[in-house]
């Protein structure tokens, strides 16, 4: 039993310190920040038109719901199918 508990606190430990000093920087620091690690954050892929997924979609959205459709003729389109 007491390898166990001692095991256990041991184990809270070692998570302690490692979330200590993965946010080393943002607790200890000012203006610390967590970095920008999303594609659209990334000047390497924005250069090479690699964007995010949900921007994309987004503005996927935005394009769709501007143009004017005609149903009638969308209908006729369908039935001819």
């Amino acid at each position: 039993m007491k390898t166990l508990i001692l095991t256990v606190v041991v184990i809270f430990v070692i998570v302690l310190i490692s979330v200590f000093l993965l946010g080393f920087k943002i607790w200890i620091f000012k203006d610390g920040k967590f970095p920008n690690i999303h594609i659209g954050g990334s000047k390497a892929l924005s250069d090479q038109g690699v964007s995010c997924a949900t921007s994309q979609d987004k503005e996927a959205q935005k394009s769709t719901k501007s143009k004017k459709y005609d149903y009638n003729k969308l209908l006729d389109e369908i039935e001819e199918l």
